[in-house]
């Protein structure tokens, strides 16, 4: 039994590396990789639909948990207070919109009944955090406004799985009143929050900062992952998701000055478990099954992600501009993970078919299969239906060296730029204000409108050959966010970033920034020497 574990895991392991890096020359994303390994190994030791893949598929879980704990750690409570808007207006109008249309089709069109038709409607109108969110941090658009949007309404969306779990036990359960059931889970959440907000947020500041003084990563590392596997299972305990607990545990830790840290320190433990979830999405696929209803899975996808699509543009359209409603709805019109957790309960509580079980899961893979494609290329597939001469992938790649990337153009780049051009040194100009790019180019210089974090402007504007980079924008979080993304592209860039406080230089001191320039510092030692 051990040599076979064993010989699946090595072939599983040696698949998934080799696809991978052939996948990797193509820009095709991992995620795809994880999911046909899956499929070939799900065929190739036929244990496909085996329970002995429970074990797996509660590994894999464990991958979304660690991801709506990152989640967490990006949305603290009073972000989440300033975001209550987005979150929980757009978010209930996309799930119940969508969620009603999908309904009526499921119902009257192809003739199933209620219960079928209910859940179809509810599990579709939700979608992949683990896709999207994944490439909205690794791509960082998760600062963006139609990134902002997105994990607003996935947040929502998740909260929303746990209504909808307890529904599927109200329908499976005849005996169970509708109303006990709506009590129990407001008596349950409520002894969580409170819980969490209370007693739990003082064990995990000092299970943090115990394990922070003691100076030992492995212990703080520890700290942390009992902090998120203790808060998955009470929540699970209470009758909710794993990911419930996890997610509030994030929102906590994200209001102390440790959440940096356990982010990076995490993020290699949610790498793998993600990929492990995403595995065991492969190995649900039923190869024959699959290509013998290839047409009607497929319609029914394209189906289900036009009206997902259009249901969110029209909403985005009402607050937003149309490429960032468009990007959005790309980024939200496929079927989630979460999709998979509803089916297999309903198809263990015997609510639906087998058969319709089977081909709902099918659907639901080959969305997440199609989704990172969509996702990678979303200002390409944006840019058919709007086109904007503005956009931050379509910079003209520079032929410049040895050039300064002047990043801002408030009134430190401007500053900035004019001793450059008295110096008569080349330099280039990056802004996310369209009116500071149009000033910068009625001054004569080489100004481009994007975002310096994005990965095709880090290339247009060839940051590898470059001089320096001078950020002057004025927010931290954006300051961080460039400077990773820099880094991350070229790790040998030359940073110099303008800072307001000391406390800025203590937050971006983890970072390999060549030098800081402390604004009101400098001004304070111009005065002193003019005054001599």
């Amino acid at each position: 039994m051990m040599e076979s574990i064993l010989l699946i895991t090595f072939v599983s392991l040696a698949i998934a590396s080799v696809l991978n890096i052939v996948l990797k020359k193509f820009a095709v994303s991992h995620i795809i990789g994880y999911i046909i390994t899956g499929t070939i190994i799900s065929n190739w030791f036929e244990f496909n639909g085996s329970k002995d893949l429970q074990a797996l598929e509660l590994i894999g879980e464990f991958g979304i948990v660690f991801l709506m704990f990152t989640i967490g750690l990006e949305m603290s409570f009073s972000k989440l207070k300033k975001m209550k808007n987005l979150i929980f207006v757009n978010g209930l109008l996309q799930v119940g919109v969508s969620a009603l249309i999908i309904f009526f089709l499921a119902h009257v069109v192809f003739e199933l009944d209620m219960t079928s038709s209910l859940i179809i409607a509810l599990a579709f109108s939700l979608s992949s955090t683990a896709i999207v969110l994944t490439y909205l941090k690794k791509s960082k658009d998760i600062v963006t406004p139609y990134g902002e949007k997105s994990v607003a309404i996935l947040i929502f969306q998740d909260l929303a799985v746990i209504p909808i779990l307890l529904l599927m036990s109200f329908l499976a359960n005849d005996q169970l009143s509708f109303s006990d059931v709506l009590f129990k889970t407001a008596l349950s959440a409520t002894v969580i929050i409170v819980f969490m907000f209370t007693l739990g947020k003082k064990i995990i500041e000092w299970l943090l900062q115990f394990s922070s003084n003691a100076r030992l990563e492995e212990l703080f590392l520890g700290s942390v992952l009992a902090i998120v596997i203790g808060a998955s299972l009470l929540a699970h305990d209470m009758g909710f998701t794993y990911s419930f607990g996890s997610f509030i545990a994030g929102m906590i830790i994200a209001e102390t000055h440790y959440h940096v840290k356990v982010e990076s320190d995490i993020a290699s433990y949610k790498d793998i478990l993600l990929g492990a979830f995403f595995f065991s999405i492969g190995s649900k696929i039923d190869m024959y099954y699959f290509a013998t209803h290839f047409y009607l899975v497929v319609a029914v996808l394209v189906v289900v992600m036009m009206i997902k699509a259009a249901v969110i543009v029209l909403l985005m359209l009402r607050a937003s501009n149309k490429s960032d409603s468009i990007k959005t709805a790309i980024a939200l019109c496929q079927i989630g993970e979460f999709s998979f957790a509803i089916f297999s309960l309903a198809l263990n509580h015997k609510i639906i078919s087998v058969e319709l079980g089977g081909f709902l899961i099918l659907v639901t893979v080959l969305s997440m299969i199609v989704t990172p494609f969509m996702v990678n290329n979303i200002y390409k597939l944006a840019s058919l239906f709007v086109v904007e001469f503005f956009e931050s992938d379509k910079i003209t790649p520079i032929n410049d060296k040895k050039h300064t990337v002047v990043c801002g153009f408030s009134t430190v780049g401007r500053i900035v730029a004019a001793e450059l051009e008295k110096s008569k040194l080349s330099f280039v100009i990056i802004s996310d204000n369209l009116q500071h790019v149009l000033l910068a180019r009625e001054r004569g210089y080489k100004a481009y409108f994007g975002h310096l974090e994005k990965l095709p402007v880090l290339t247009s504007l060839r940051v590898e050959e470059s001089s320096s980079l001078i950020i002057t924008v004025s927010e931290l979080r954006e300051k961080k966010v460039i400077c990773q993304a820099v880094l991350e592209y070229y790790p040998a860039a030359n940073l110099v970033v303008n800072i307001n406080r000391e406390e800025e230089k203590e937050a971006l001191q983890t970072l390999s920034i060549s030098s800081f320039v402390h604004a009101q510092h400098e001004a304070a030692l111009l005065l002193v020497k003019q005054a001599q």
